[in-house]
């Protein structure tokens, strides 16, 4: 058995290994209900992307459209919500981790936005993966900023 070391009160290695706070507290559990809120919103938005997969497959070698639809759809809705929770009215605090984080971020899906583009670019079609990327790109902001500037004007016509 080895002597504590200086400063310690019998405590074991392990409990000095956690992480402090700034304050030098030990964490709580607090962020608890946000990881729950992030995963059950991920598992909802990831379960909408595969059966829209399963919906409408995509042929190898071909656009992958299916997933350019579902990244800027995301987006748009994105514009959408991140417009009404911080400019229209306050909402629960676990909402925008479970609707943004979790389901807008389980069903958009640029890993395999770039999985798709490389597997283009490795077989042989260089002009559909490099439209492709191109395309997502363009599309995914143009969606965002369209939607967002959207609902603002409807909003502020509604309250008018």
């Amino acid at each position: 058995m080895t002597a504590p070391r200086s400063g310690t009160t019998g405590t074991s290695a392990r409990a000095d290994a956690l992480p402090r706070t700034p304050a030098g507290r030990r964490p709580r559990w607090d962020q608890a209900p946000t990881v729950v809120a992030v995963a059950l919103g991920g598992a909802v938005g990831a379960s909408a992307r595969y059966g829209a997969s399963l919906l409408w497959p995509t042929a190898a070698g071909t656009l992958p459209w299916t997933t350019l639809w579902v990244n800027v759809v995301g987006c748009a809705v994105m514009g959408v919500f991140m417009v009404l929770i911080t400019e229209v009215r306050p909402v629960h605090p676990l909402l925008r981790p479970f609707f943004g984080t979790g389901v807008l971020g389980g069903f958009t899906t640029f890993s395999t936005y770039a999985v798709d583009a490389h597997t283009l670019l490795d077989g042989g079609r260089p002009r559909t993966g490099f439209a492709y990327l191109a395309l997502t790109l363009c599309a995914a902001l143009a969606a965002v900023w369209l939607a967002a500037t959207v609902t603002r004007r409807l909003v502020a016509w509604r309250q008018r």
